[in-house]
């Protein structure tokens, strides 16, 4: 488990805090900017920068059928604290079931498996963060699909429009 675990859930749930179930971005003194379906924000103390995107849409299923669940916010992170690397996070809105993982599907065919810690899900390493972010980079969108502690399946839908110069902005704040 990535030893900056504790620390980056501070800032995401800082960060959920700000936007809304369905996207739209509350007002926030620390949002700095916004490039379409992603919004970067910035914290001081301790300096770290993040952009962030709620799915476009959300499917639950249990026993292969729809159902309808409470969830709390799903939100797509990646943030970047200064010297180092982006580093991706997903905040499902529910507690994922113990020793269960996330999928992660580009559109362009590529895929990664996240672990999952409480409502949180994270690649392994640095080296998986920087394939992961290079993929959304040339994606146009990314679906995540996980397993709650219930047995719900959920698949949220992320748009990408806008990822590269979100990460661009939020990776100069950070340097």
């Amino acid at each position: 488990m990535k030893s900056n675990f504790l620390q980056g859930a501070a800032v995401l749930i800082l960060a959920a805090a700000s936007l809304t179930a369905t996207g739209a971005v509350a007002q926030s003194s620390n949002r700095v900017a916004a490039s379409t379906d992603w919004s970067v924000f910035v914290e001081e103390s301790p300096k770290e920068c993040w952009g962030v995107s709620a799915p476009k849409t959300t499917v639950n299923t249990k026993d292969g059928k729809p159902v309808q669940v409470r969830r709390g916010d799903i939100l797509l992170f990646v943030t970047y604290r200064s010297g180092k690397p982006g580093e991706v996070s997903f905040m499902g809105g529910y507690p994922f079931a113990d020793g269960s993982t996330v999928e992660m599907t580009v559109n362009n065919g590529q895929k990664f498996t996240l672990f999952t810690n409480g409502e949180g899900a994270w690649a392994r390493s640095p080296e998986e963060d920087a394939k992961i972010i290079a993929a959304l980079k040339s994606g146009a969108d990314v679906t995540l699909t996980g397993r709650s502690g219930r047995g719900t399946q959920t698949s949220d839908k992320f748009s990408l429009m806008g990822f590269t110069a979100a990460m661009d902005e939020a990776g100069s704040r950070c340097k």
